[in-house]
């Protein structure tokens, strides 16, 4: 199986993960996988009166580094953008407030893969962050 292949049935593997750990914690999955010229959000949830943009970065056990820095300002940029997309798309969502969160997910590197550690975090940036 070449490379691509297996780094996106461990992207779904963590998405699902963190979808599963959002229901469970009672949020509402709007959508997955939104996507725009301008960028990509990985899972877009509700809890009361937020939305919340979840990006999420799965890596194998083992992996040199635990993906907390592919989250860089332009990557921020981006999903802020995409969200803002988003909203301007479902305009019964423009009153909610906006919340951007982190999920970083290892899985094996089997197939498929399991999910060894989940790491959330709520309001993981803003777009303060990103200038």
């Amino acid at each position: 199986m070449n490379k691509n292949k297996t780094s996106g049935i461990r992207g779904k593997a963590g998405e699902d993960a963190v979808c599963q750990y959002l229901k469970d914690k009672g949020f509402r999955i709007r959508a997955r996988n939104f996507r725009r010229s301008c960028g990509e959000i990985d899972i877009i949830s509700e809890a009361g009166e937020y939305l919340i943009f979840t990006e999420v970065k799965t890596r194998k056990f083992g992996a040199v580094e635990n993906g907390t820095g592919a989250m860089t300002k332009a990557k921020m940029k981006r999903i802020i953008g995409t969200a803002e997309l988003f909203v301007a798309s479902n305009p019964d969502l423009r009153d909610y407030y906006r919340r951007f969160d982190t999920a970083y997910v290892t899985v094996t590197s089997e197939n498929p893969p399991c999910v060894l550690d989940l790491e959330y975090f709520e309001g993981d940036f803003t777009a303060g962050d990103c200038f």
